[in-house]
């Protein structure tokens, strides 16, 4: 994964978190849920990218098996 997407889909995970503490001071449960939904999309961006990550490094390996 590039630098940029782990950047990208932290800061989206801050923002967040940001308008779920937003949501919890001002008594907004729709900010607050909203907040939380942000969250887990910046999550399944990064579990997404681990995956492709995974699965790119696993076919090297098999690559360099065959080689060898």
């Amino acid at each position: 994964m590039s630098a940029a997407d782990h950047a990208k889909n932290a800061a989206e995970k801050l923002g967040g978190k940001i308008k779920e503490g937003a949501g919890k001071v001002t008594d907004n449960e729709e900010l607050e849920n909203e907040g939380r939904m942000d969250q887990a999309k910046a999550d399944l961006k990064e579990a997404g990218e681990n995956l492709k990550d995974d699965v790119k490094k696993a076919g090297e390996h098999v690559k360099d098996a065959m080689h060898d």
